[in-house]
């Protein structure tokens, strides 16, 4: 049971970090994008970020992009900028329904709304 709670709490990280992404400034020649605040690519973050596609919370925006890292002053490294490709990925709506845990919400509302319902009908056959 907590494997499945610290999985759900790893894929709100997830989602929250790619809500926090943005285009720094755009490259040229080549119109090169620069993420701030870009999502690692380990394993365990493509594990999470295709279970959130499954879910329907993300979806494909670019495949196989080349991607690179920049210089601690900012610039790329000569000869080979780009090393690998990588998918970018984009949040739909109910991916940030999910960030807000609106699901949530409802149901404990529901809930508490059904306690004053049967305290309200206990009451009435108390009288």
């Amino acid at each position: 049971m907590f494997e499945l709670i610290e999985y759900n709490w790893k894929i709100h990280r997830l989602l929250r970090q790619l809500a926090k992404q943005r285009v720094r400034g755009v490259l040229q020649p080549g119109n090169v994008w620069v993420l701030e605040f870009a999502v690692q690519d380990t394993e365990v973050n493509q594990a999470l970020i295709y279970t959130c596609q499954l879910r329907g919370w993300v979806e494909l925006l670019h495949e196989s992009i080349p991607t690179g890292h920049l210089n601690s002053d900012g610039s790329f490294t000569m000869g080979m900028p780009f090393d690998s490709k990588k998918h970018i990925w984009k949040l739909t709506d109910s991916g940030w329904a999910a960030i807000q845990r609106r699901h949530e919400i409802t149901i404990i509302g529901i809930l508490i709304t059904l306690i004053g319902v049967i305290a309200a009908v206990i009451s009435i056959f108390k009288a």
